[in-house]
């Protein structure tokens, strides 16, 4: 059994999840060193001083430092070199400063005082910290491989001594460990639980502009203007100041609305077994967690056939949940809504698909892929 010390500076949502998750889950020793999820900027240039600090206080000396991508990872092992030298190390990206996508009008989203101009000072340091470990992991393929066709440019934006042979030595220690779930969290379906008079569509993705919800309401607007019923809940976690659009369609949408709001467990776990169907519009996602939670509890989901989605579904369903355009969404919207018995016969065969998420399954891949890479260094 190891001993891995896990370094998560920014430790909520999908990050906390993921951390928490493997170490419920692992056969190894996992000690968790976090930080609160805020201040992300901070967090990549401070969190590593904090938690370098932390971690030379403690006696335990770990079989492996494994940090997620907010660290400033050549940091932390410079203020730790006394005891860190010959430990094996590994970053798991969970997203990138690279290619992680800017808001269009620059007043919102990670990058307002830069007026929606990409900081290269963040990408460096998630650089610098992949070329200071001895592995790399990302959380999808479609992750992993966007990262790689971005680097050559980044790297070549730098005006001499531009490292372009960092690209090659990345590659060669990079490769793609997809999240677990903890799907146990959400049983406890209601045995007694009705069909739905009116179909439930489900948002429990985070409110921001990443996610695109202007196009997920139009899509709403077009079928609530056919004249199609739906009902809707509105759950996800919340950052700061949430999307004008999403006052605009409550305002608009009215009593069609069940639930504005971050959901506690027991009522999120409610609505996902509740919902007809999920969508998605967005312009980042790296992996899909609140996606693959809503498909697990049977909703069906209508994605688009970009970023991580086509990872997340087996091939035979592709045609009947992915989608091209806003247009086919809207087509594919209208057909769900109308034709609730052939999608609840999706649901239940796509839940079973997507348990292969599950950690029970993933854990065991985590653990033999932590023991080699301490075993082959």
């Amino acid at each position: 059994m190891l001993r891995i010390d896990l370094i998560s500076p920014y430790h909520g949502g999908s990050h906390k999840a993921w951390a928490e998750g493997w170490q419920q889950s692992s056969r190894h020793n996992i000690k968790l060193h976090t930080l609160p999820d805020r201040f992300w900027k901070w967090r990549m240039h401070g969190g590593a001083i904090t938690l370098a600090r932390r971690f030379l206080a403690q006696n335990v000396q770990p079989d492996l430092i494994l940090a997620t991508d907010m660290l400033d990872l050549t940091t932390f092992l410079a203020l730790t070199r006394r005891k860190t030298a010959g430990i094996p190390t590994a970053v798991y990206m969970h997203e990138n400063q690279l290619t992680y996508p800017l808001p269009q009008d620059g007043r919102s989203g990670p990058m307002r005082r830069q007026l929606g101009e990409r900081d290269h000072h963040y990408a460096f340091i998630n650089v610098a910290s992949m070329l200071a470990a001895d592995r790399v992991f990302f959380n999808s393929k479609y992750h992993l491989e966007s990262f790689f066709a971005a680097l050559p440019n980044f790297l070549k934006h730098f005006p001499e001594h531009n490292e372009l042979n960092a690209l090659a030595t990345l590659q060669q220690k990079s490769k793609m460990l997809p999240v677990g779930v903890q799907f146990g969290r959400l049983e406890g379906k209601n045995l007694a639980y009705q069909p739905n008079k009116v179909p439930l569509i489900l948002w429990n993705q985070r409110w921001e502009y990443d996610k695109n919800p202007e196009a997920f309401f139009a899509a709403l607007y077009a079928v609530a203007a056919a004249e199609h019923p739906f009902e809707l809940a509105l759950c996800g976690q919340q950052y700061g100041k949430r999307p004008s659009i999403f006052k605009e369609a409550i305002e608009k949408l009215g009593d069609q609305i069940i639930h504005v709001g971050h959901a506690d467990l027991p009522t999120y776990r409610r609505l996902l077994w509740q919902a007809d169907l999920t969508i998605s519009t967005a312009h980042h996602e790296f992996f899909g967690i609140s996606l693959l939670e809503a498909i697990y509890c049977q909703t069906f989901p209508l994605l688009p056939n970009r970023l991580s989605y086509p990872e997340l579904l087996p091939s035979e369903f592709r045609d009947a949940c992915l989608y091209e355009s806003e247009d086919e969404l809207v087509a594919k919207l209208t057909w769900a809504l109308t034709h609730l018995n052939e999608i609840r016969k999706v649901q239940e065969m796509l839940a079973t698909a997507v348990s292969r998420f599950d950690w029970q399954q993933i854990s065991p891949i985590y653990d033999d892929t932590m023991r080699n890479l301490c075993q082959n260094l």
